[in-house]
């Protein structure tokens, strides 16, 4: 029996799966299962899957899109592990990641843990990373936005912990992951693993931003758990998101509601940010040498493995 499950959702993308699943089969001192939950795809995703010839990989498929929550949940349903993790088919993860997260986990005594995330450009470059927060500020922050970087790549849980919480909520697109976390804090505290061990990847084509959808996804979260959301935070994400997609108008507009809900300094450093990079690019260009941190050269140390052109699986 796997220590742990690893849940893929993917639809068509498989160009981005195959570097995806190479980070997740070179997981060090963990034994897994990967599932691919292959959400109605109609490109060469199942050429992809087999041509990794590894039995520790398998695939399950719907015959139509249902999407990312449905998808997450037949991954649980499929599950054999006593843990269940979940990572996007464009996202990527440093070797130790599930088992710096486990040792996290199992020291503190608790059922779900985080790590630190390093966002990514399309060439799996680092650009940027938020801070790792801590347990309690995880906790604290949940009710009133997402505390867990990284969107769906991030956590691992125990099984009996998911079905403790209950599935994935259909109705929720880009606040399904978060909404599930939160239920998960009321059940117990996460754990942290500290270093930067998700590649969080900043693309034109991250998830489509449906700004009503989101915004109908934040009430719901509201309703169901009586609280009352950082609309500011979310207002900067979606002005983060637009400047991915090209809508820079969009971008500002959202910068200005926030800045009206109380994130104007918050604005104000995204604002210097962009100016420091030349003004509203399409996509955040890589970082110079000169302006890398230690984060940034750590996670290079891994990334830079994946960079590797028509490499296979990555030696564990």
């Amino acid at each position: 029996m796997p220590e742990v499950t690893v849940v893929v959702p993917t639809h068509d993308r498989s160009s981005l799966l195959h570097t995806t699943l190479r980070s997740l089969l070179a997981q060090r001192d963990v034994d897994l299962e990967v599932i691919v939950v292959d959400d109605g795809s109609t490109d060469s995703t199942s050429s992809v899957v087999v041509g990794f010839h590894d039995g520790r990989l398998r695939t399950v498929h719907n015959a139509e899109a249902q999407g990312v929550s449905h998808a997450r949940n037949r991954g649980i349903a499929e599950a054999t592990g006593e843990w269940v993790s979940f990572c996007d088919d464009d996202d990527v993860w440093a070797p130790d990641k599930l088992a710096q997260q486990l040792t996290s986990a199992r020291r503190l005594g608790r059922d779900w843990a985080y790590c630190g995330v390093v966002n990514i450009d399309e060439n799996l470059r680092p650009v940027s990373a938020p801070p790792v927060l801590s347990p309690d500020k995880v906790v604290a922050g949940l009710p009133r936005y997402n505390a867990v970087a990284g969107g769906g790549s991030n956590v691992v849980a125990r099984r009996r912990l998911l079905a403790r919480a209950g599935p994935f909520d259909p109705a929720l697109r880009n606040t399904e992951d978060w909404e599930m976390w939160l239920r998960l804090s009321r059940l117990g505290p996460p754990a942290a693993a500290e270093r930067r061990l998700v590649g969080y990847r900043l693309h034109a084509a991250n998830a489509s931003l449906d700004v009503g959808e989101i915004l109908d996804g934040v009430r719901r979260i509201e309703q169901v758990h009586h609280t009352r959301v950082d609309r500011g935070r979310i207002h900067r994400w979606l002005a983060e998101s637009c400047l991915r997609t090209g809508q820079r108008g969009q971008a500002l507009r959202h910068w200005a509601v926030a800045a009206g809900r109380g994130e104007l300094m918050g604005v104000a450093a995204d604002l210097r940010e962009l100016l420091a990079r030349r003004l509203f690019p399409r996509s955040r260009p890589t970082l110079q040498r000169s302006e890398m941190s230690d984060w940034a050269d750590e996670a290079r140390e891994w990334l830079d493995v994946l960079i590797e052109p028509d490499a296979g699986p990555v030696a564990r």
